[in-house]
């Protein structure tokens, strides 16, 4: 309650526009929804929780599902790719899928058209978990309804924005992150380069995790995000068994990479600053490139908490946005 009371004056802080609480009513009103909808909550700090998923520095708070919770449990490879897919980049990422399932891996996708679609088919026998933009209720595309519907009978169906809401360009990030964090890796098959395949396997790898993609002909404008990748050091895969092999070794649990720290002097001295400063100092250092946290509090001088309750003003004013690795940026 001390906590919604503050968020006013926090974001006003931050320069952010005036915002409205849900008030508790409203809140009761979309849990009900939901619940008569037959969906469910989850929680972080919830011992169902996919640990894979809390990992992470902007883990949802909750989100809506239907489905068996203990799927979380096994091992799970996300596989993305273009919505404009080839034939047979199809006919590959639903064998790819169909095979990962029979080696008791889980398969999690964005239930987009192409390849996304694809992966859902092979795998809805064996595991499969979509994770989607809208609320729980909501089906994008709309001729994935029969789809959606079965993945959310066999495997596992997943929306963090609230019942009602409609998908739109700026929550495919946001669901991109959640199928990048759900799994310990990422296959891209067919993406164009800048596509939203290519979000998801960057997330992936700021999150320490694999990251694999399936070759193609160079002549295919659909192909270079893939070709890209695999000159960037991602792993390139043929078949079940090259996917397998990368987390079979370790359990399904990828070794995370370990951090670059580098210790420089900082730029300021905190000692000779009026409490008044830190937002601005802050604010300066901040660019449109991630950067860690650690790095501001060692180059701005000011302790730790200070640093952070101006992030938290920057970010409840949508200045701010985070990124794995306790990353920050401006949003512009």
């Amino acid at each position: 309650s001390a906590a919604l009371k503050a968020l006013p004056d926090l974001i006003a802080r931050g320069g952010g526009r005036a915002i409205k609480i849900a008030s508790a009513a409203d809140i009761e009103m979309e849990y009900a929804a939901t619940r008569k909808f037959g969906a469910k909550y989850l929680f972080l700090g919830d011992a169902a929780y996919p640990a894979l998923l809390a990992e992470i520095d902007n883990a949802p708070a909750c989100f809506a599902f239907m489905g068996d919770v203990t799927i979380f449990e096994r091992p799970n490879i996300s596989i993305v790719g273009a919505r404009n897919a080839s034939a047979g980049a199809c006919r590959f990422a639903r064998q790819l899928a169909y095979d990962l399932g029979n080696e008791g891996i889980v398969v999690t996708s964005g239930l987009a058209r192409g390849i996304d679609t694809a992966a859902h088919i092979g795998a809805l026998q064996t595991g499969t978990i979509g994770v989607i933009a809208g609320g729980i209720e909501i089906v994008y595309p709309p001729e994935n309804r029969d789809l959606q519907a079965a993945v959310a009978a066999q495997g596992m169906l997943i929306a963090e924005q609230p019942f009602g809401t409609e998908p739109r360009a700026r929550h495919f990030p946001h669901r991109n992150r959640i199928i990048a964090a759900l799994s310990s890796g990422t296959v891209v098959v067919e993406a164009a380069p800048k596509s939203g395949s290519l979000i998801t396997a960057r997330l992936a790898a700021e999150a320490g995790r694999e990251v694999m993609a399936v070759p193609g002909s160079p002549m295919d404008p659909r192909a270079r995000g893939c070709n890209h990748l695999i000159r960037e050091g991602a792993t390139l895969v043929q078949d079940a068994r090259d996917v397998a092999e990368l987390i079979r070794p370790i359990g399904g649990n990828i070794a995370r990479k370990p951090r670059a720290f580098f210790s420089e002097p900082a730029l300021f001295n905190a000692q000779d600053l009026d409490s008044g400063d830190s937002r601005h100092i802050v604010t300066n250092l901040l660019g449109m490139t991630n950067v860690s946290v650690d790095e501001l509090v060692r180059q701005s001088g000011l302790p730790s908490p200070e640093v952070q309750m101006v992030l938290l003003e920057l970010e409840l004013a949508g200045r701010l946005e985070r990124g794995a690795g306790s990353k920050v940026k401006l949003t512009g």
